[in-house]
């Protein structure tokens, strides 16, 4: 079979506009747990876009940790290639594809970093291995071998034990959305897409959009 050839005809569900909440993060949220309910594998995780000072885009997985009225929230290292970008250009989207559903979330919006307090609750809550290794991974820096690597988590050990500080360089950032697609995949391509904007008055409103 040809890559061509590859497909698959969407049939499990539909997305009407009075299916839908009235706001997108009550929808978000519906889903989110619908996907959790169905078991999806790694729904946490979404693409993360940015663009460079230069105009290139990029893309990578990372996991959300938190969601609420205020935006969408992950961690990563500061100084990696996509806080670069979010330095230069604090405007990214997300995308979730959550395949057994049949369905993702489009989010695009401004990027702000979250604050100290929201840092330190997160990074003392993961494992151990995990606060010691944003000490020893120079994150998106090259490196010489992977022997390299595992002694910097070494010399990590060595000065901090089990009880390293938060890194100045690793923190999170929240997205603010600006607009939030839902998409229902459906049969011979005709797929459900519902749209909220962020209007200038703070209310969102709703769209069907041609698939």
């Amino acid at each position: 079979m040809s890559i061509a050839d590859i497909r698959t005809d969407y049939q499990r569900d539909q997305l009407t506009e009075t299916d839908v909440a009235a706001d997108p993060f009550a929808q978000f949220s519906r889903w989110f747990d619908q996907a959790l309910t169905a078991g999806v594998p790694e729904v946490n995780a979404m693409t993360l876009s940015t663009v460079s000072a230069e105009g290139k885009p990029s893309g990578r997985i990372v996991l959300i940790k938190d969601y609420d009225q205020r935006g969408f929230s992950w961690f990563t290292n500061y100084d990696s290639a996509k806080g670069q970008d979010l330095a230069s250009n604090p405007f990214a989207s997300l995308l979730f594809f959550w395949i057994p559903l049949e369905r993702q979330v489009r989010i695009e919006g401004r990027v702000e970093k979250l604050s100290d307090a929201e840092n330190d609750t997160y990074f003392f809550s993961r494992p151990v291995g995990s606060q010691q290794g944003a000490h020893a991974s120079h994150q998106s820096q090259p490196i010489a071998n992977r022997e390299a690597l595992e002694q910097q988590l070494v010399d990590v050990v060595a000065k901090f034990g089990d009880q390293p500080p938060r890194p100045a360089h690793w923190g999170g950032y929240r997205l603010i959305p600006e607009r939030i697609e839902f998409w229902q995949g459906r049969p011979s391509r005709l797929d459900d897409r519902i749209v909220y904007e962020k209007q200038a008055d703070g209310s969102w409103s709703i769209q069907r959009l041609q698939p």
